[in-house]
Order: C-alpha cells, then sequence, then structure tokens
C-alpha cells in the first residue's frame, strides 16, 4: 500500500476589493464589462436559458431534430426580439459555447444579446452570475428556465424566474 502524500496547504484567493465583480465563489470576468453599451442602462433584464427554451417549446424541439437544427436558435433568437421589441425589458439569450474565450452577438442595435459561454465554462454559470450582478445592481431580473438549480440559484440572489412554457406564452403575446 502506498504512503498518502504529505497535506498541501493551498493559498486562500485573495478577496476581490471591486465592487462590480462577483464574490470570490464566482471567478470569472463580469459580463457588464464585456459589453458595457447594451448592459450600460439596463433596469429589466430577461435572460433566457438558449437550450433549455429549444428543447421546452415544442416547435422549436421539433426544428432541432430535424436536418437544419440551427434554425431552431435562429427562431429562438427571432421570437425573443419581438419581447425586447415590444417593451421595456432587454433580451440576454445564453447558449452554451466552444470557443476558449465567451463569445457574443447582437446587442444594442438587434435589441437582443447572445453569449456564447466559454468552452469550460457552462451556460449556466453565465446566467447565474449575470442574475447576480444585475439583481445586486437593483435591476429587476427575470431569468427563464426549466433547469431548476438555476431557478433557485437566480431567486436565491434576488432575481425573478419563469418556466419555458410562460416565456412561451409572452413571446406570443399572451402575457404583456
Amino acid at each position: 500500500m502506498r504512503p498518502l502524500p504529505p497535506k498541501v496547504k493551498l493559498p486562500r484567493l485573495p478577496r476581490r476589493s471591486n465592487p462590480d465583480q462577483f464574490p470570490s465563489f464566482f471567478p470569472g470576468p463580469v459580463a457588464i464589462r464585456d459589453r458595457p453599451s447594451f448592459f450600460a442602462a439596463v433596469e429589466q433584464l430577461l435572460i433566457v436559458d438558449g437550450h433549455s427554451a429549444i428543447f421546452g417549446i415544442e416547435w422549436l424541439r421539433e426544428l432541432h431534430h430535424g436536418p437544419k437544427r440551427h434554425l431552431a436558435r435562429l427562431e429562438l433568437v427571432k421570437a425573443l426580439r419581438d419581447i425586447g421589441d415590444r417593451g421595456e425589458w432587454k433580451v440576454c439569450v445564453v447558449f452554451d459555447g466552444r470557443q476558449t474565450e465567451r463569445s457574443y452577438e447582437g446587442g444594442n442595435e438587434e435589441g437582443i444579446l447572445i453569449v456564447y459561454s466559454k468552452a469550460r465554462e457552462t451556460a449556466d454559470a453565465v446566467i447565474e452570475r449575470l442574475a447576480a450582478r444585475f439583481s445586486e445592481k437593483g435591476d429587476r431580473v427575470m431569468v427563464a428556465t426549466n433547469d431548476n438549480m438555476i431557478q433557485l440559484t437566480a431567486t436565491t440572489f434576488g432575481a425573478s424566474s419563469m418556466r419555458i412554457e410562460e416565456l412561451e406564452e409572452w413571446m406570443e403575446g399572451k402575457i404583456p
């Protein structure tokens, strides 16, 4: 039997002195620095879990299982853009990404921001970070997902949450 390695004391991470950064248990850059023009004057932010929406809305799920699965993502973005165009909500949809850096599409001109997480980061982590950041700032934040853990985390930080079924009603104009 091999002897156990000696215990190694890991250094403690320093606390971040900048209040705009997340607490030490949220590593990584804050999204507001990455897209300052979109997030500059946010008062109401709708954050959508992209894949949860695609698999939670029947017509998008069917489109995703077809030969042109990228069309489901495009149709979701188009429907969410309509929500952004209708009122005071800024819309941010988050997908899992494959690149080494977080990437973005859209912004103020398009009325919607599409965020792709980094390769070793989940979309869930990005959603939770955005919800924490903007709820802390005092903005009204709504997170749309069918993932119970994301909903729990978002509400813990002071955001509201909704199921994808409710988001679908909102996209259809049944909820103002």
